[in-house]
């Protein structure tokens, strides 16, 4: 992920438009009308070529960025959403329509390939050929000392960041089940669960418990999910990718 300055801001900019940027976009009444239907999204009813499922948008990590782009194909006959990044780094963003206390397991299934000299622990080399991310609302009181000074150093723009920010991503350069925090921030933690030997090329089906998790990696429990969405970004390696990813799905368990 990309940088406002060029050094290297990474995935806060993105947690930010998740979190206040399309709140403002949406109408109650379209709020209400996702919130009704099923939690999560479903490509696979989509037409390929079609309009991306209404609700979602693609955002700018950084404004000014080269954008990610999103499309709906056919992939073993099934509609799926294809991700290619040049350079680019934007997220296929949604409102937080989630209720984690009534259906905290997402599952999904995505396909993709290392990016060359990609780690996600290196801000100048922090890019992901898939992500599924999370953004939370907290009370600023239970972060620490260091943590404000990070959420401060990294809203010098004037804009609020989110609480917290959880990660799904594909890696190869650190093993499934690896924790790595945001080089800039330790208010966005990434989970490795693809990228292993054998994954390349492939689809995997992928099952998590997001509440879990979060209580895991942030040691408090899960506050409002206020955005959600997928994330192909290779700004900072400069590289050319390309992802799918299924429907996502929430359930009690």
């Amino acid at each position: 992920m990309g940088s406002r300055s060029g050094s290297g801001r990474n995935l806060l900019i993105a947690g930010l438009i998740a979190a206040t940027g399309l709140a403002g976009a949406w109408t109650a009444g379209t709020v209400r009308a996702q919130a009704a239907a099923a939690p999560g999204v479903s490509f696979s009813t989509a037409q390929p070529g079609g309009a991306l499922p209404a609700g979602w948008q693609n955002m700018p990590v950084v404004r000014g960025k080269t954008l990610t782009q999103y499309s709906l194909v056919t992939d073993q006959g099934k509609t799926v959403l294809q991700a290619d990044a040049n350079a680019a780094a934007s997220g296929l963003l949604h409102d937080g329509d989630i209720d984690l206390s009534r259906t905290p397991v997402v599952s999904w299934r995505w396909k993709a390939s290392p990016i060359p000299n990609a780690d996600n622990s290196v801000s100048a080399r922090e890019d992901a050929p898939a992500r599924l991310v999370f953004f939370f609302d907290g009370q600023s009181d239970n972060l620490s000392i260091g943590e404000r000074a990070e959420q401060i150093a990294a809203s010098i723009g004037g804009e609020k960041l989110p609480y917290a920010t959880l990660m799904y991503i594909w890696s190869a350069s650190a093993p499934p089940g690896t924790v790595i925090p945001n080089p800039h921030t330790s208010r966005v933690q990434m989970i490795v669960v693809s990228g292993a030997p054998g994954d390349a090329g492939k689809w995997l089906k992928l099952r998590r418990n997001v509440a879990s998790d979060f209580e895991k990696v942030f040691h408090e429990k899960p506050g409002k999910l206020t955005g959600y969405g997928l994330l192909t970004d290779t700004d900072n390696t400069g590289a050319t990718t390309r992802a799918w990813y299924g429907d996502i799905v929430f359930k009690p368990n």
